[in-house]
């Protein structure tokens, strides 16, 4: 092999080195891709050592500078991935977007409680559980007690819902 051939050879193995090392990230090869990536690194530093001494040096600095940069590129990347949501345990776009349809609905249907009157099922210092009379019928919530402490048994009016919050007082 001619010396200017190992000189390409070396810098195209290093090359494809970088690469494998992102394409890790994307293709579930359990670690098969990690290992040909060392290989041609190896193989490419090798083949520039070779070629020169100074190029061996540059090259083994080099894999030593962009290895773990292309490494922290990848792991930066695994989340947003769907191999790695799927390692990770994340959620996919569609689960996102059903999570904050449903959030959006309870919201709604919490806001549709104000005004409406209940009952106080346990003592309210100032938290507890209401039974609200909604139009599909009663609906067991926990509520914060507006004013003051509410006792068990006493009929509560719905004053206030934010998010998945519930304020009641004395009906």
């Amino acid at each position: 092999m001619s010396s200017d051939a190992m000189l390409i050879w070396g810098l195209a193995l290093m090359a494809v080195s970088i690469v494998l090392i992102v394409v890790e990230v994307f293709v579930p090869s359990g670690g098969i891709i990690a290992v040909v990536s060392a290989i041609c690194a190896i193989g490419g530093v090798g083949m520039l050592w070779r070629y020169e001494t100074i190029w061996g040096i540059t090259g083994l600095l080099t894999m030593l500078v962009l290895g773990p940069m292309a490494l922290a590129f990848a792991f930066k990347m695994l989340p947003h991935t769907p191999v790695g949501r799927a390692i990770l345990g994340g959620r996919s776009e569609e689960e996102l977007e059903e999570m904050q349809r449903s959030e959006r609905e309870l919201a709604l249907r919490r806001k549709a409680l104000v005004g409406l009157e209940g009952v106080a099922l346990t003592d309210m210092r100032p938290v507890g559980e209401v039974e609200i009379d909604t139009p599909d019928g009663p609906e067991t919530i926990e509520a914060f007690a507006e004013h003051d402490w509410i006792e068990s048994g006493e009929r509560v009016v719905v004053t206030a819902a934010s998010g998945l919050e519930i304020k009641v007082r004395r009906a």
